[in-house]
Formats: structure tokens, sequence, C-alpha cells
């Protein structure tokens, strides 16, 4: 087998998950009062379907969770449950006024995060990195 040829161009992979610029800067904000950060996704009840932001390591991600990529350098993970509805949607995390649960970091801030989504492309559906399993233990 012929190795790689390292100055051949990487082909371009498609995000799962980004921010808007509101969603970046409130997420420097927060990360520079609380450390590491992630993003979980369960898709339950009440809150549950807002993304909702944790102190990285105060969420425990088990086997059942997918891990969709980072935005800002911060994990963005989702019940898998749920990903078998949206593995075909990209999604943006936003921020908009209000309170949403008392669990994640931006709720004293009188905002929350929410989710907007659209359908990926076909172009894009082939560009996606498959998504990482959690931990079982």
């Amino acid at each position: 087998m012929t190795p790689a040829d390292p100055s051949a161009p990487t082909p371009a992979c498609a995000e799962r998950v980004t921010l808007t610029p509101a969603a970046e800067e409130l997420l420097r904000k927060l990360a520079a009062r609380h450390g590491p950060l992630m993003f979980h996704q369960s898709g339950g009840c009440c809150d549950g379907s807002s993304p909702m932001c944790y102190p990285r390591g105060e969420f425990h991600v088990g086997g059942q969770d997918v891990k969709l990529g980072e935005v800002a350098g911060h994990p963005f993970w989702m019940s898998a449950s749920q990903f078998e509805y949206w593995q075909h949607t990209h999604l943006t995390v936003d921020v908009v006024p209000g309170r949403g649960s008392g669990f994640s970091v931006e709720a004293p801030e009188g905002v929350r995060f929410l989710i907007r989504s659209r359908l990926f492309t076909p172009q894009e559906e082939e560009q996606l990195r498959p998504v990482e399993r959690g931990d079982q233990g």
C-alpha cells in the first residue's frame, strides 16, 4: 500500500454542530468563569430539548451518548436516542433571552442556549465524520 501524499488536500468535513457569533461570545465568557465546558442535549421533557452547558466533568456521558463534535473547543454530546432523529440535521447553537434550566451555566445570565436546525445537503452528508460513543464506565 502506498502512503498518502502529505501535500494532497485533506477532504473537507462537514460539521454537525456550530455556534452563532452570539453563542460563541457567551461561551467564551462562561469558559473564562467556569473553565472548560461541555454541552449535552438529551431530548427529554422540559428543558431536555435545549442544549445544556456544564463545566466539563460535571455531567457524566455514557455509552448511550454520542459526541457530535466540538464548538469553540468544547465537546457537544447528545443522547443516542435523540441522535437517531437528528442524525441528518445540522445544529446551530444560538442564545436567546429567557431562563432555561437552572443546571445549565448560562442560566444566571438571563439567557438560554437554543438549537436551530436544518437538514444537511447531500454533499454535507457525504462529508460527515462518524460520531464518537461515550464511555460505559
